[in-house]
């Protein structure tokens, strides 16, 4: 127990620190940062999908019956929608100022506060599973948080916050993943099955936000030879996940 202890700590606490990348990207010109998000987000696709169909749906169906699957499958989708839609996304009329935040970037936090939590949620079960799927887990959520935090910290400059507070909330925001982890260990001693309800809920996690979040965004760039690059990009995120399944622990 002390090892997936270590291994959840240590792995939520490396996807917390990802939060901090913004800052080094704050200094590029928006044309070629938007250019190698793109990219980021198609590999984050490939990841995400890759984790939730090649190590997530097999563990899951060793311990769900089909109709117990399905429904936390569609769960995690509908959760999903809930903190994007009633969480994430609210508008403020008043003009941004030093004095008044726009609420949408606090609304962002809150929001952010959630998603992290349950990412939190999802490695430390993850890790419950076994050493592999755990570590498959977190570099699929780290894919994700790499162009997620930097998109974060420009909403939060943008809502008026000075960079130092902004890179500050927003890595306060990715500590409730460590929230997350550690519930989710402390309560497998008492649910059985735990694993079985946290497994099924990330997939339909992870595929709320790879088909509803990410691919629309690709779907924003039609120039051919640029959207062949996207395709390769998922391709080998897909590739990544797959070829984790080869690593021996």
């Amino acid at each position: 127990m002390f090892e997936i202890w270590f291994y959840s700590l240590l792995s939520v606490f490396l996807v917390s620190f990802i939060s901090l990348i913004g800052l080094f990207t704050f200094s590029m010109k928006e044309k070629a940062l938007r250019k190698i998000l793109l990219y980021l987000v198609s590999f984050s696709v490939g990841g995400l999908l890759g984790d939730a169909f090649i190590h997530l749906l097999p563990e899951s169906i060793k311990l769900n019956n089909e109709l117990s699957l399905s429904f936390f499958i569609l769960l995690g989708v509908i959760v999903s929608f809930i903190v994007e839609k009633f969480v994430q996304w609210r508008h403020c009329h008043i003009p941004t100022s030093k004095e008044h935040p726009h609420p949408f970037a606090i609304m962002n936090l809150i929001g952010d506060s959630v998603h992290n939590f349950i990412d939190g949620l999802v490695i430390g079960a993850s890790y419950l599973t076994s050493l592999q799927v755990g570590i498959a887990t977190t570099i699929a959520v780290i894919f994700h948080e790499i162009p997620q935090e930097i998109g974060d910290f420009g909403v939060l400059i943008h809502g008026g916050f000075k960079r130092k507070k902004a890179l500050f909330l927003n890595f306060v925001t990715a500590l409730t993943a460590v929230i997350g982890t550690i519930i989710s260990l402390l309560l497998s001693s008492y649910f059985e099955n735990l694993r079985g309800f946290l497994l099924p809920f990330a997939i339909g996690s992870f595929i709320y936000i790879a088909s509803s979040d990410l691919i629309p965004e690709l779907h924003k760039e039609t120039e051919p030879t640029k959207s062949f690059k996207q395709l390769i990009m998922l391709i080998i995120g897909i590739g990544v996940m797959f070829s984790l399944l080869f690593l021996e622990l």
